[in-house]
């Protein structure tokens, strides 16, 4: 098995990354069957976002706080470990914001896509799904529009729903919203496309971000899941990723 290793530039795996490097060999990213990630979730989006052209599968080592999409940390049986692991493949969804000035930007979401006001007005959002108005008006800080993998990022702590691996939904999730009230968001097929159009754009300026992708001062957002793009991350058996995301929902 040919393996490549990846280290974000935290110093704790920086030191996992020279140890592992005394006991296997890695070779670089174009002749590696599989990348070796060490570091925490920001740096396996990172990770994943820079490796998706390759289609290779990525295996994570948590070097990091929570490391929900990575496994345990351990420098024995690394290549044991890469050959019984069970493969999860993850399909992001693909953001397309038009701004206020008619530009067009795309990019991919592996967690969430999520549209945040950028002054002290509330926003203003009109929610169509499949060109069907479902809400005529939003007045929230934002909405969030979140995958079965990034259900338990983002989208939990603004109080969305966890979606298990499978389920094919997405998570439609308003950040503290005003008007309607009661209003909790919504659960969506994965092949639904949602659009939001941005009310009183000028008066009421809305930012659109893809994991780490921020475009401001939008005026509508498309999204929809990239069925062409299936990224594939490898979880020890024990430790599976659907697994992990149904102790979730347990947890106090």
């Amino acid at each position: 098995m040919r393996l490549a290793l990846l280290a974000s530039s935290d110093q704790k795996a920086q030191d996992v990354a020279a140890v592992l490097r005394t006991k296997y060999k890695f070779l670089n990213a174009d002749d590696a069957d599989v990348f070796i990630a060490l570091g925490g979730d920001g740096f396996m989006l990172e990770t994943l976002h820079a490796t998706l052209p390759t289609g290779k599968a990525i295996y994570g080592m948590n070097c990091g706080s929570v490391g929900f999409l990575m496994n345990g940390l351990a420098t024995d049986g690394l290549l044991e470990r890469v050959t019984r692991a069970e493969q999860v493949t993850l399909f992001p969804l693909q953001m397309l914001a038009r701004t206020r000035d008619g530009q067009q930007y795309t990019a991919l979401a592996i967690n969430e896509v999520s549209l945040l006001r950028e002054t002290r007005q509330a926003a203003k959002l009109r929610l169509l799904v499949d060109n069907v108005i479902r809400l005529e008006e939003l007045v929230s800080d934002g909405l969030i529009v979140s995958t079965a993998a990034g259900s338990t990022a983002y989208n939990l702590s603004a109080n969305g729903p966890i979606l298990p691996l499978g389920t094919n939904l997405l998570a439609m999730t308003p950040l503290s919203p005003f008007r309607p009230r009661r209003w909790r968001g919504a659960l969506l097929p994965s092949t639904a496309t949602v659009q939001i159009d941005i009310l009183e754009a000028e008066k009421r300026p809305v930012s659109a971000v893809a994991d780490f992708t921020e475009v401001r001062d939008v005026q509508q957002v498309i999204i929809t899941e990239n069925r062409a793009s299936g990224m594939t991350l490898l979880f020890d058996p024990e430790h599976n990723l659907e697994e992990r995301i149904l102790r979730e929902q347990f947890l106090a």
